[in-house]
């Protein structure tokens, strides 16, 4: 069982920079794969960035991409995101979430989820 733990959420103004972080414990973190979600208020999840098991893939929504950037550090069983140029429309609980295998193909369900952070970015 892999718990998860997010933090670094918070409030930015537009055009700011936050960097979030997922800690992982209970389980082989760096056997999954990884990934960020968010979801919006009044929105369903959406994917945000998933990454490899050892960091050397990764993927990412279009409306992120260029701006975001996830991580991993296994020896510390973190991940981050890096997100830079934030835009109020970015606001949103944030969770990362990991995968039983290597490798993670957008669809797929992830099998572990953080309780998630919020990010608020205004205008």
């Amino acid at each position: 069982q892999v718990q998860l733990v997010e933090s670094g959420g918070g409030l930015v103004q537009a055009g700011g920079s936050l960097r979030l972080s997922c800690a992982g414990s209970g389980g082989a973190f760096g056997r999954y794969a990884m990934g960020w979600f968010r979801q919006a208020p009044g929105k369903e999840r959406e994917f945000v960035a998933a990454i490899n098991w050892v960091g050397g893939m990764t993927d990412y929504a279009d409306s992120v991409k260029d701006r975001f950037t996830i991580s991993r550090v296994n020896a510390k069983n973190t991940m981050y995101l890096q997100m830079n140029s934030l835009k109020p429309e970015d606001t949103a609980v944030y969770y990362c979430a990991a995968y039983h295998a290597p490798y993670y193909s957008l669809g797929q369900d992830m099998d572990y989820w953080g309780k998630g952070t919020l990010v608020t970015v205004s205008a």
